[in-house]
C-alpha cells in the first residue's frame, strides 16, 4: 500500500516514525511532500528513509492512502490543488484540527472516503492517544486499516465526528499541557536545590508512574489523589496551593479554549467555502 503525506510537520513525522518503527509500512511505500520547505523534506528522508516529493500531485496520484497533515489554514489551497489527482478509490485520512469530512469532500469536489483522526505527537514513541471518526462511505477494510494503524502507535478510540473538537482540546493538545507542568516542576526542583539531571529523572518517573496507576488500578483520579494526601502532610500542603491558585479551573478553561479553537478553525473554513460557493 502506497501512503502519501501532504505536510511534513511534527505530527506527520510522529506518525511516519510510528508507522515505520511498528512495521505497519515500509519506508519505500511512504512519500512525503510539503508546501515549500525542501530542507525539512530532506531531514525526514535522512531520518526515516522515506521518499520525498516536491510535486505533491505526483505523490497523491500514486497513493492508495493520503494523509492530510497540513495546517488547517492551508487546507483550502492544498486540497483544491490535488482534487484532480484524487479518485474515488483513494482513502483520505485527515489529522486537520477542526476541518470536517464534509468540507474535505467539498474541496475535493467528490465523495471521497474520509477518516478523520486526532492523534498526538507521542506517536513517535508508540504512545499516541488517538481518536478517529469514520465517514459514511468508508469500507470495513479501510476502517480496520485505520484502527490497526493508529492502534500500532498508541491507543485508538472511536468517536462521533463532532466530538473530535473535544478530543483535539484534550489529548491532541494534551502533551503540551503535560510538558508545561513538567517545565514548572523542573524549575521548582532546581530552585529547591536539586541537580538538573536528578530533577528530570524524578519528574519523568513520577509522571510515568502516575499514568500507570491510572491505567492499572482503574481508580478515579480523585481517589488516587486522596490516597496520596495524608492529613497535615507535605502533599496536602502542596495541594492547598494548587487549590488556592484555582489550578483545576485553569486546566478546565485550557481544554475548553482549545476545544473552542478547533470549532473556530472548522467554522472559518465553512464560511469561506460558503462565500466562494465551492
Amino acid at each position: 500500500m502506497k501512503i502519501a503525506f501532504l505536510g511534513a510537520g511534527s505530527m506527520a513525522e510522529a506518525i511516519i516514525s510510528g508507522l515505520i518503527k511498528r512495521g505497519i509500512a515500509n519506508p519505500s511505500d511512504i512519500s512525503v511532500t510539503n508546501r515549500q520547505d525542501v530542507e525539512r523534506l530532506n531531514l525526514i528522508a535522512r531520518n526515516y528513509g522515506v521518499t520525498t516529493e516536491t510535486n505533491k500531485e505526483k505523490a497523491v496520484s500514486e497513493a492508495n492512502v493520503v494523509f492530510l497533515a497540513i495546517k488547517p489554514k492551508d487546507a483550502k489551497e492544498a486540497l483544491q490543488s490535488i482534487a484532480s489527482y484524487v479518485n474515488n478509490d483513494t482513502l483520505i485520512i485527515s489529522v486537520l484540527a477542526g476541518v470536517s469530512i464534509e468540507s474535505i469532500q467539498q474541496l475535493l469536489q467528490k465523495e471521497v472516503r474520509v477518516i478523520r483522526a486526532m492523534p498526538n505527537t507521542s506517536a513517535t514513541v508508540g504512545l499516541s492517544a488517538t481518536a478517529i471518526s469514520v465517514g459514511e462511505n468508508v469500507t470495513e477494510d479501510e476502517y480496520e486499516f485505520a484502527r490497526t494503524l493508529f492502534s500500532a502507535i498508541g491507543s485508538c478510540s472511536i468517536v462521533k465526528e463532532d466530538q473530535l473538537h473535544a478530543v483535539t482540546g484534550l489529548s491532541g493538545s494534551g502533551p503540551a499541557y503535560v510538558y508545561y507542568v513538567a517545565e514548572a516542576l523542573e524549575k521548582a526542583a532546581l530552585e529547591q536545590g536539586l541537580e538538573h539531571e536528578v530533577a528530570r529523572k524524578l519528574i519523568q518517573q513520577t509522571l510515568l508512574g502516575a499514568a500507570e496507576m491510572l491505567g492499572r488500578t482503574k481508580k478515579e483520579p480523585a481517589q488516587l489523589r486522596r490516597e496520596v494526601t495524608s492529613p497535615g502532610g507535605t502533599t496536602e500542603a502542596g495541594i492547598s496551593i494548587l487549590q488556592q491558585s484555582e489550578t483545576a479551573e485553569a486546566i478546565q478553561a485550557c481544554v475548553k479554549r482549545a476545544t473552542e479553537r478547533s470549532r473556530e478553525l472548522g467554522d472559518m473554513l465553512i464560511r469561506e467555502l460558503e462565500d466562494t460557493k465551492i
